[in-house]
């Protein structure tokens, strides 16, 4: 017999794997249906019982998924002990039991069994299941754990089988008739595992005869419970009753938001925080509450907003100061620290009453990230127990725990949990109570009353608030669609098929007026606000910094500073070690010098942070002894002469006239900020000094939020709205850098004044399409709410946090999937403001390329390198800098900086820091003038003679701050701290303070007798320059740089390209662009090589730079490091050799089959790549019987180690041979070179066809990824084709895709209709080929009257075979007259008449001197134009050009 049953409960078991026994875990029984099956599948009985609850109640959540409600359960239910009696009958007749998911139906029952004291056997019945992977793979539902389907729901199921669907899902009787059929219809087409049941084959058959098509029905009719519920519930209201009269709240009651959520909530609320602030105060509210979810990421900000509220109101606003009021919604589970199974918790709403509070607040949103983190932050009963002092609970929405397990579970559960709140929190816990307009809470609220009158506690009228305006409610469901990667279209709901989403349009930033009418019959629950408000003190976040204790010793100690909290012992020990370092910096001081080391320690002491330079200068100390690269200096902190003595710095700056008071400010205090470069592979190194000095628990990185930009809030916006992925690109392409905000509220003459002309035109589309009715307008509508809301979280570069305690103490932390260390959860712009110390470790790329090019240089060369020491007078560096050959150096390498740096030709250390200053935006245009002037073409003058002194090394034009800075104080007699005060405001454009310090400036320049006129003529100057103006500090340390990268590479050319090329390893177009470099500088490239490589690019013994093996694919650090390490005593001889030599665990077949076919074997023998992977019919390669011989040998030698009869125990081993076979074509072994390198290494495949696409080719495929700016261009361009994808259309034409692959790019390009049909030929793998074409606007859509992306016009093509010959009509040769001698003459006789053929030649001879030109034409002299032809004139060289 088969019992087919089904139950429906009041909820779902916490925990899924918990016995029976445990009651509380197990929900309860509500209804209960089976059918009773014969051997044959005939139905011979079928029950249905309802469950009269005893002791409990329905939860709302169950009665909306299987309709049965308390009273409808109360009224037409039997008692349980009934139905089981009845039951346990079926089930002793029963051989199997059947269900879908039929485990959860038999615990419930055994659970009910057991309550009663009853026999539990049930749980030992053998069960059949339709619910199970078989199914699953029946159904093929994607997305199920480990790549595998989902199982199936039973109306999966029910469809997949009947392709029909079944009425009244979750009521347990159509459920079980259902099930029913599914299971017997699965047996009689064979795909449920028939070897589970006895005489299942004779049933199948049987079923198979009396059901030809499928297994009906049986036939039942089932009740509508949800209907019966809902009837129930109308009848048992009083229809003529009337209405109870409302009691109106005063209308002077404050209300205030107190369950806020901001975009620090992140992808959940689209409110920012300042718009937060604002809003409550335009509205007149006395406060408001931020209580994001699980985090405190706003809270600075927001209190910073309001401050900053308060403090634009007007004179006569006589508001009490609008209160800000700190709090968070945390998840309260079960245990913080439990992650084996998923528990997200309750949410639950707390507020800081005060400062103490908040502290509270920050410990328990860092336990919940660093302690509690399972899928979401947690925290638990425990940890609220040991940090609730000084706090205010809120129950929170329906997702709190007394609503939730009110909805969920039952009301005395529910009723528990206020009672353990209460005994918690006593007074300061209130029940929230909210009225979105939802059949939830219209359920719970009379419940949560009633509560609250019974256990005294009050009620407080709250709405959830995710968006400011109810308009933007659109904006915010497609937030959570962006969340979730979820469409707009899909539906909401619980379970497959159905998204997350708000049930209305309720939750927006609702006004006093609107919450006191929704709660006017509960004043109670708005007059609580004003308590809250009354219990909370308003504090601040900001702090002063505080710096960890740094040990001094105890001869520097000062007994005054223990009691007064003083910094007399850091400055006396600061004092010592600066004066110590000077000596060993410049030997003797004189007076100048001391003046100023006491005036930069004086302003030291002054500020309170001695501390600050003892720390930086311990670790920087530290970096050095554990070989780590420290930068020279950044920032303003290179005029500082304390940093050079404590060697933070190794700028002298009172060599280059650096400024202290750019650094530190003699008059105001602030904190240093010294920024330090570290070679970026060290930098780990030295952030783990600093946890093991201070402690883990005191150290932290810094957060930073991403945020959608423009054209991304357009792109999530357009996915979701579900508008084509093309349509979306169009759109985002036509934004400039520009927010969307400012270009839909910009006037089109400001907007003109801001972009290029291009740029103006896509703005005017865009604004076109933002004023359609179709979906690209409501894109962009909605795309302008999104824009800048947080995306994501990350990780500052470079920021790292010292506290000098636990850093939870100062500000709550959290943390990161791309560090081990925590982050805070406030971001670099406030870290400081909140006291915490910030240090920036910055890596540095090149200090790692000059590290590297040293160590290359000892290896090759056994000369020792000190950059730090080297001369700044070396003539090869000035040379390459004044030929602009500054690829791969430093800040030097742009297009732009190598003309200008040929023209300057810079001969002087000076000439450099300038260009350094000088080349950015702005200053760019002062360039032209500083070179004449440097080169004597143009006058250099002054306005004053005083100012000589100061702009002497610039040739009298000011580019640097410093300059300004000086000259304040020689022409006006402004003080050090007023000249950096006037540097501040005219590099930051105050002009309120410009205002102030301009009088001061022609008043002070009078007095010391200049002409006001010239003054006014200087200030004018500066004011158009000054913002432009550069930190000289900063140029000095980064010319430096650059000057030691220019050293290396003028004089140790292949090892500095090597490092260069090692440390672009991992982005292959770098390597590409540098082995070109490379290429020019006559410095050879060559492939990886088992014998010379290592993990790095490096030179050999022939000057030639080696590929690094780590470059090539599938080859680790490991396989690299044993290949290296067994070479040292001799090179390998074959690959034999190698084999049995390096450890094979460490170097895989993988690695092996990379190396040879990037050439690294290469050198090893004779035999060909092919050769390798060829095998004679044994279907192995011959690689593999190399690794298989190299593994036999080190395992023989290894048991002749041990064995009794030593080395004669040894087994000889056949060397395998080398297989004979063909070699791969020169262009199948650069593309196996490409797939593991990236690049060719060799060759390049277009190598023979350079001639022609240099000078027949006018486009790089490179330019095809922005097709807008080619439009209506003609262009001709080259390369080889790749794959090749022939397509035909609905209409049965033909089209393809094929690729095309250039020296530096690749391009998918489509071809259409007779441009197919004529070309179609050309359209081969390998082939190469010139194409002509021309771009086209898009055409145009009728529907829409848009124009679509732009297209290709193809109009020829042709084998680049063929296009040096057919394209060239003639050749001109340009030859200097100067140059022209016998030897020229006789070269080109030879050549021409080696390559004779049907090109013309002409000549032009110029003399550039007295600019004389002659143009000839040769009438009988024509040749060949071939490749070989140019390669003879480039190399001569000789300038021609081709027509």
């Amino acid at each position: 017999m088969f019992l087919v049953f089904d139950t429906e409960t009041t909820g779902l078991p916490k925990l899924w794997d918990a016995p029976i026994s445990d009651h509380e875990n197990w929900p309860r029984c509500i209804q209960i249906a089976w059918q009773l099956h014969d051997g044959f599948g005939n139905c011979i009985e079928h029950k249905d019982f309802t469950v009269t609850p005893d002791g409990f109640d329905i939860p709302y959540e169950s009665e909306q998924i299987h309709g049965i409600s308390t009273a409808l359960a109360t009224k037409e239910g039997s008692a349980i002990n009934a139905i089981l009696a009845d039951f346990t009958v079926a089930l002793a007749k029963s051989k199997y039991i059947i269900g879908h998911n039929v485990k959860f139906d038999v615990n419930i029952i055994g659970a009910e069994l057991d309550r009663l004291g009853l026999d539990t056997s049930i749980t030992k019945t053998p069960i059949l299941d339709t619910c199970t992977e078989h199914t699953a793979a029946l159904c093929q539902i994607p997305g199920g754990r480990g790549g595998r389907f989902k199982l199936p729901t039973l109306s999966e199921l029910y469809k997949q089988l009947f392709n029909d669907s079944f009425d009244q899902v979750h009521n347990a009787t159509a459920d079980v008739e259902a099930t029913a059929r599914t299971f017997f219809e699965l047996l009689r087409q064979n795909k449920f595992p028939v070897s589970q049941i006895t005489n299942g084959e004779l049933l199948v058959s049987r079923l198979n005869e009396t059901f030809k098509k499928s297994v009906p029905l049986i036939g039942l009719s089932h009740t509508n419970l949800k209907a019966a519920s809902a009837k129930l519930i109308q009848d048992m209201q009083a229809p003529d009753s009337p209405a109870a009269a409302l009691t109106k709240t005063a209308p002077n009651t404050p209300f205030a938001h107190l369950h806020t959520l901001s975009q620090f909530t992140v992808l959940q609320s689209t409110i920012r925080v300042k718009e937060l602030a604002e809003t409550a105060d335009q509205m007149g509210m006395p406060a408001v509450a931020l209580t994001d979810l699980g985090n405190l990421m706003g809270a600075f900000h927001f209190v910073k907003s309001v401050k900053q509220v308060n403090a634009k109101r007007a004179e006569d606003d006589d508001r009490p100061p609008l209160k800000p009021i700190v709090g968070i919604t945390l998840n309260v589970c079960e245990d913080h620290l439990d992650r084996s199974r998923r528990d997200n918790g309750y949410q639950i709403v707390f507020l800081a009453k005060n400062k103490a509070g908040y502290q509270n607040l920050s410990k328990l949103s860092s336990l919940a990230y660093t302690k509690g983190f399972y899928y979401v932050p947690r925290i638990d009963r425990k940890l609220i127990k040991q940090y609730k002092d000084n706090l205010i609970v809120l129950t929170g929405n329906i997702y709190g725990e007394v609503s939730s397990k009110l909805l969920n579970v039952g009301e005395n559960q529910a009723e528990e949990a206020l009672l353990w709140w209460k005994e918690q929190f006593q007074e300061d816990l209130y029940i929230e109570i909210m009225r979105h307009k939802q059949e939830d809470e219209n359920r719970i609220n009379p419940v949560l009353i009633q509560f609250s009158q019974r256990h005294n506690v009050k009620l407080v009228a709250t709405n959830s608030v995710f968006y400011i305006k109810q308009e933007e409610a659109n904006a915010h469901d497609i937030l959570l669609c962006v969340k979730d990667g979820e469409k707009q279209s899909t539906p909401i709901g619980r379970g497959r098929g159905y998204r997350y989403g708000l049930p209305n349009q309720e939750y927006y930033f609702k006004t006093s007026a609107q919450m006191q009418e929704l709660f006017a019959d509960v004043p109670q629950a708005l007059e609580s606000i004003a308590e809250i408000l009354d219990k909370i003190t308003a504090f601040d976040l900001v702090r002063e910094v505080l710096l960890p204790k740094f040990d001094i010793p105890d001869a520097f100690q000062s007994a005054e500073d223990a009691s007064d909290g003083g910094k007399r012992g850091e400055n006396a020990y600061l004092r010592h070690i600066t004066y110590v370092g000077a000596k060993t910096r410049y030997g003797s001081l004189n007076d100048e010098l001391t003046e100023r080391i006491d005036f930069e320690l004086s302003v030291i002491k002054n500020t309170g942070y001695p501390g600050y330079f003892l720390i930086v200068e311990d670790f920087i100390a530290a970096a050095r002894e554990m070989d780590v690269s420290v930068g020279p200096g950044r920032g303003s902190a290179a005029g500082s002469v304390v940093a050079y003595c404590l060697k933070i710095t190794n700028i002298d700056p009172i060599k280059y006239d650096l400024l202290f008071e750019r650094f530190l400010n003699p008059d105001r205090v602030s904190l240093p900020d010294i920024d330090i470069d570290f070679d970026d592979e060290g930098r780990s190194k030295v952030i783990d000094y600093v946890i093991e000095k201070y402690g883990s628990n005191q150290v932290a990185q810094i957060i930073t939020y991403g945020t959608m930009a423009a054209k991304s809030s357009i792109r999530d916006t357009a996915r979701v709205l579900d508008l084509s992925l093309g349509d979306a690109d169009r759109v985002a392409k036509l934004v400039p850098n520009m927010k969307l905000k400012k270009i839909f509220n910009l006037e089109d003459k400001e907007l003109k004044e801001a972009l290029r002309s291009d740029e103006f035109a896509r703005v005017a589309q865009l604004k076109s399409i933002a004023e359609g009715n179709d979906l690209e307008a409501e894109t962009l509508k909605q795309a302008q709410i999104l824009e800048g809301s947080l995306r994501n979280t990350g990780t500052h570069a470079c920021g790292v946090i010292i506290t000098p305690d636990d850093i939870t103490e100062f500000v709550p932390i959290a943390t990161a999937k791309d560090s081990d260390l925590f982050v805070t959860q406030f971001d670099n712009s406030v870290v400081e403001d909140a006291g915490l110390l910030k240090m920036d470790f910055l890596g540095l790329k090149t200090l790692t390329l000059i590290k590297d090019t040293v160590k290359i240089v000892k290896y090759q060369r056994n000369i020792e390198l000190k950059p730090d020491e080297f001369l700044l007078d070396d003539g090869p560096t000035y040379t390459l800098f004044q030929r602009g050959e500054t690829i791969g150096i430093f800040q030097y390498e742009s297009a732009g900086m190598q003309k200008y740096l040929r023209d300057l030709k810079p001969n002087v250390f000076e000439d450099l820091i300038a260009m350094n200053a000088l080349y950015r935006p702005g200053p760019l245009e002062y360039i032209p003038s500083f070179i004449r002037r440097k080169n004597g073409v143009e006058e250099i003058s002054y306005d004053l003679p005083e100012m000589e002194q100061h702009l002497k090394q610039t040739y009298g034009i000011t580019v640097y701050q410093e300059q300004v800075m000086q000259l304040s104080q020689a022409l006006a007699g402004f003080t050090k701290g007023e000249a950096d005060v006037l540097r501040k405001a005219m590099g930051k454009k105050i002009f309120a303070l410009l205002q102030q310090l301009k009088p001061k400036f022609l008043d002070g320049g009078e007095e010391l007798g200049h002409p006001r006129e010239v003054l006014e003529k200087i200030w004018k100057d500066w004011e158009a320059f000054a913002s432009y103006a550069f930190n000289k500090s900063h140029s000095t340390c980064y010319a430096w740089i650059a000057y030691q990268t220019a050293y290396l590479k003028a004089n140790y050319p292949a090892e500095y390209m090597a490092a260069v090329l090692s440390n672009n390893m991992n982005d292959i177009k770098q390597v590409s662009f540098f082995m070109e470099e490379c290429r020019r500088m006559g410095i050879l490239v060559l492939g990886p090589d088992v014998n010379e490589s290592f993990y790095k690019f490096t030179v050999n013994n022939k000057g030639a730079i080696r590929f690094g093996m780590g470059a090539v694919k599938g080859v680790g650090r490991g396989a690299v490091e044993t290949i290296v390490e067994h070479r040292k005593v001799k090179p390998y001889k074959s690959i034999f050799d190698l084999t049995q030599r390096i450890d094979l665990r460490s170097a895989n077949k993988k690695s092996f089959e990379s190396l040879i076919l990037a050439g690294g074997l290469d050198s090893l023998s004779d035999a060909s790549r092919s050769q390798y992977f060829h095998h004679n019919g044994d279907g192995v390669t011959f690689v593999e019987k190399a690794l298989k011989f190299g593994a036999q040998h080190q395992e023989n030698e290894q048991s002749s180690q041990v064995s009794l009869f030593g080395a004669d125990a040894e087994v000889t081993i056949a060397t395998p041979e080398l297989p004979n076979c063909e070699p791969w074509t020169a262009l199948k072994e650069l593309k196996q070179e490409k797939e593991v390198v990236g690049i060719y290494i060799s060759a390049h495949p277009l190598d023979d066809f350079a001639p022609a696409m240099k000078h027949f080719c006018n486009a790089k495929l490179g330019v095809f990824n922005d097709m807008d700016a080619l439009v209506n261009r003609e262009l001709s361009f080259g390369g080889m084709v790749g794959e090749v994808d022939h397509r035909v259309s609905k209409n049965g034409k033909g089209w393809a895709i094929f690729g095309l692959e250039d020296f530096e790019d690749s391009y998918q390009f489509k071809i259409f209709g007779e441009e197919y049909l004529k070309y179609r030929h050309f359209l081969v793998e390998d082939n190469f080929i010139h194409v002509k074409a021309s771009v086209r606007e898009g055409w145009l859509k009728r529907e829409t009257g848009k124009r679509g992306a732009p297209r290709m016009q193809f109009n020829a093509f042709q084998l680049l075979q063929d296009t040096l010959t057919t394209s060239t009509h003639k050749i001109t040769l340009k030859l200097d007259v100067t140059q022209a001698d016998e030897k020229l003459a006789s070269f080109l006789y030879e050549l021409f008449k080696k390559h004779k053929g049907d090109h013309k030649v002409d000549m032009t001879f110029y003399e550039t001197e007295d600019e004389i030109k002659l143009h000839t034409t040769s009438r009988k002299l024509k040749v060949h134009v071939g490749g070989e032809l140019l390669e003879a004139l480039d190399g001569y060289p000789i300038v021609y050009k081709l027509n």
